[in-house]
């Protein structure tokens, strides 16, 4: 088990507690069928969820002018024992300030350093690749989370002018950039991979990437039984397209793998079907679907459930729930096998309807 598991694994008195955030737009549509189907995973497997529904987000902020309390970050980590965070983004908020604090600040408040994004393609039709399935695409990233060009280090001299100066700084240092790799091995170790490549941009990054080398090889000769691999990142963009077959475990910086993330979701059929997770192992974790929250679909039941269904699942393992994740997965796989999705997979449900497909799979499977 990688995660915190803080309950009985036979359902009972101990009950799981999970911070839910449904978010904006199409955040609170999915949002509302992953927990449809975790409901559906406790009552099949009799396992307690106590999911306390939270009201962070855009509505919350025009309302009040808080986008997150005082001890918001403190009662998400000592109250929870993970969160489930929707799509966040709401054009009555152009600078989308709470957006920023509630999955930001959540990811540095809590000091989530992995970002965990598995890149699983479920049926060939989705693929915009030729010639290539489900054996072709099934890999995962893992993207430092906490340091890099993100954590805003900076600033504009003379801006809004012909002079204008912006600078940018990337922070790498080398406990950063240990534990993420660290990280990376051992998921390898732990699933049974031989492959782990690092991919940095040291032939121009010089200083900071020359970190990621060192590290990287320091590491490396601790799992004699995995292949350690580096590309640079513009040649790993190459690759994923070119034979994304050759890929088990992908690990980078913030910026490269925010990018590279995108692209493997595209792989695996769009952004509808991405899931992921913002870890610190063996603590509250959040995880969340990575599209955005599309206002002008939103209510309207056309959303795709599928990556929030997934990111679900992915919170689920994390907890210590393995055969119920596994549950959720191939529930999901039969729903896009058989077109029983939105019409982002090719099928005609809506997303209510995807979400009962998926949850009555789940019970059919166990009866």
């Amino acid at each position: 088990v990688n995660g915190k598991q803080g309950a009985e694994r036979q359902g009972s008195s101990s009950d799981m507690r999970i911070a839910v955030i449904p978010g904006d737009g199409i955040g609170k549509d999915v949002t509302a069928e992953a927990v449809k189907v975790i409901r559906a995973i406790g009552e099949v497997y009799g396992l307690g969820f106590d999911l306390e529904m939270l009201p962070f987000g855009a509505d919350y902020y025009l309302d009040t002018g808080i986008s997150m309390p005082p001890n918001g970050y403190t009662m998400l980590r000592d109250e929870f024992q993970a969160i489930y965070i929707g799509a966040l983004g709401d054009p009555r908020i152009p600078d989308m300030r709470h957006a920023r604090d509630i999955l930001l600040g959540t990811r540095f408040e809590l000091d989530l350093y992995v970002n965990h994004r598995p890149v699983k393609l479920f049926d060939a039709r989705l693929c915009p690749l030729k010639d290539r399935g489900p054996e072709d695409v099934d890999f995962v990233v893992f993207r430092e989370n906490t340091e890099g060009l993100y954590v805003n280090v900076g600033g504009r001299f003379k801006a809004g002018t012909t002079d204008e100066i912006a600078v940018q700084e990337e922070i790498n240092t080398y406990k950063g950039v240990h534990r993420i790799i660290r990280h990376a091995f051992e998921h390898a170790k732990a699933h049974g991979l031989t492959k782990v490549c690092m991919s940095d941009k040291s032939n121009a990054l010089t200083f900071g990437h020359a970190l990621w080398q060192r590290v990287f090889a320091e590491i490396a000769r601790d799992y004699p039984g995995i292949e350690p691999a580096h590309l640079y990142i513009d040649a790993l963009t190459m690759q994923m397209v070119k034979n994304p077959g050759q890929f088990q475990v992908i690990v980078t910086n913030n910026m490269f793998g925010d990018i590279i993330t995108d692209l493997g979701a595209q792989l695996q059929g769009g952004l509808g079907m991405a899931a992921s997770g913002n870890l610190h192992p063996g603590k509250t974790s959040m995880f969340e679907p990575v599209h955005g929250s599309a206002p002008k679909y939103a209510g309207k039941n056309v959303a795709n459930p599928i990556g929030a269904i997934l990111s679900a699942a992915l919170m689920l393992d994390y907890l210590g729930c393995a055969p119920e994740a596994q549950a959720i997965e191939k529930a999901v796989r039969t729903a896009v096998q058989t077109l029983q999705g939105p019409a982002e997979i090719g099928g005609a449900l809506g997303t209510r309807e995807t979400g009962d497909f998926i949850a009555n799979e789940i019970k059919r499977q166990r009866q």
